[in-house]
């Protein structure tokens, strides 16, 4: 693997020395994995299904200006406001403005990827407006002063007694490891911001367009209550998770929960259509939808367009081999993971392209996606993209040897055998412990097999006139 950045290479090593992330890392990614195929076995026609999916985020991305536009009326129609901002500052001026005008003094947030991408809880402290995380794991991560580093399970690089420190030292709990304790003293914390808070934030899992109605799914009451008891609802949407129509929701929602936790269904799933009608007697008097395009609509119809398909499960994080020796925060971005490393220099300014190198192209990822994104294919674009503006001298330039040796083969075996016999003197009883050069950085994670004799090329050269 390639890592052009010096501080990317640092936050690698930082994670992989890191024995508290990696007893983490070992103790919640694979029960992910398993609970994971367990769910879809227990799918019928689970294959066809994800077909499906497919199919309806792909139509969704080639038509998504109807859409979208249906979406927004059908908000409006049920008297909710739509606010389209271009950029992330856009979208955090109009909710620091609405709390402004609305004298609100403390945001209720439930998760929202989308909020982390645009920094708004940033832009409302920097207002003087306080902001809570109702999620605990985002609530967690709040006390800790850090950024998630999972897209489903923020908090997946703390274990159980790194949460007892941060609520002995922040909330006063007494000394304890049990998780029933914890999570009461969790509650007992943001049972009053429920009640006291009178503007709630929120993202959108899914927007119906033929309905206006935002779909959130989450496994704790906490979105529900942000996004019903207080009199301000802001839902934070990304243009892509329009939908069609209820029935693309309900195909969407048998992968989404399958894919992200293994279950069939969030404990939570809720369809939020527009503030309180005079006649009901809970929701929210105001709901406004922040769509945020924040640089997703410059890749429609391009290439990396196939990267919007994605629902968020954050499956290929668990199924990649790289996120689960550095866990997320080795990215340096809000979206880690493989999904992540495509998506990240796609929106805002476009930066973070070396990510694409943080991938061993295995395909674990596509696999494992419930939308079946080809993304090995949209790294290696990425890679393409910037590869002169990213890869070392010395890589480019062996690249370009090896490009030219590899057309001309009486070259290309005279090469390859002097490189042969130089890898088998340096090695020791059958492998190379200790590389030289770019061979390094291979060898100081793992031990290479010396090539063994005879050859295929001369094994070929021997047998082929006895095979038929």
């Amino acid at each position: 693997m390639t890592v052009p950045s010096r501080a990317f290479r640092e936050r690698i090593q930082r994670a992989m020395a890191d024995p508290v992330l990696q007893a983490a890392l070992d103790r919640a990614i694979p029960s992910f994995l398993v609970s994971r195929a367990q769910a879809f076995a227990s799918l019928p026609d689970a294959e066809a299904v994800r077909d499906r999916a497919r199919a309806i985020r792909a139509h969704t991305m080639a038509h998504l200006d109807r859409y979208l536009e249906q979406f927004a009326r059908e908000v409006e129609r049920h008297g909710g406001k739509v606010f389209w901002a271009a950029t992330a500052r856009e979208a955090c001026d109009y909710v620091v403005n609405l709390a402004r005008a609305r004298g609100i003094s403390t945001v209720a947030k439930s998760k929202s990827m989308v909020s982390e991408e645009i920094g708004l809880n940033a832009a409302l402290e920097a207002a003087g407006i306080r902001v809570v995380e109702t999620d605990l794991g985002e609530f967690i991560i709040q006390l800790a002063g850090e950024r998630p580093s999972h897209i489903i399970t923020p908090a997946i690089h703390k274990r159980r007694e790194d949460v007892s420190q941060l609520f002995q030292k922040h909330l006063g709990m007494p000394p304890t490891n049990e998780i029933p304790e914890m999570t009461a003293t969790a509650r007992r914390a943001l049972r009053q911001v429920f009640l006291d808070t009178r503007m709630g934030v929120s993202g959108v899992n899914f927007g119906i367009a033929e309905t206006g109605t935002l779909v959130l799914v989450t496994n704790e009451g906490n979105g529900r209550m942000v996004t019903t008891l207080p009199p301000i609802h802001v839902a934070l949407m990304g243009i892509e998770r329009v939908v069609p129509t209820w029935e693309d929701a309900e195909i969407l929602l048998r992968v989404l929960a399958r894919s992200a936790t293994g279950q069939a269904l969030t404990a939570y799933t809720s369809f939020l259509t527009g503030p309180r009608r005079r006649e009901e007697p809970d929701g929210p008097e105001e709901l406004h939808v922040v769509l945020v395009d924040n640089g997703r609509s410059r890749w429609l119809g391009t290439p990396l367009e196939e990267a919007l398909y994605c629902i968020r499960c954050g499956a290929c994080l668990n199924a990649c081999p790289v996120y689960q020796a550095i866990g997320g925060h080795a990215y340096g971005s809000v979206y880690p993971g493989p999904i992540g490393s495509i998506v990240t220099p796609m929106l805002g300014d476009g930066a973070g392209a070396e990510l694409a190198y943080a991938s061993s192209l295995c395909g674990a990822c596509q696999e494992i996606c419930p939308v079946r994104i080809a993304i090995p294919d949209l790294l290696i674009r990425w890679r393409q993209m910037r590869a002169g503006s990213l890869l070392p001298t010395w890589e480019r330039i062996g690249l370009q040897l090896f490009a030219y040796a590899a057309r001309h083969p009486a070259l290309w075996t005279r090469i390859g055998r002097w490189a042969m016999g130089f890898l088998r003197r340096l090695g020791r009883d059958g492998w190379l412990r200790y590389g030289l050069g770019p061979l390094r950085a291979w060898t100081a994670v793992r031990d290479l097999p010396v090539p063994r004799r005879p050859s295929f090329r001369d094994w070929w050269a021997s047998h082929r006139g006895g095979i038929s």
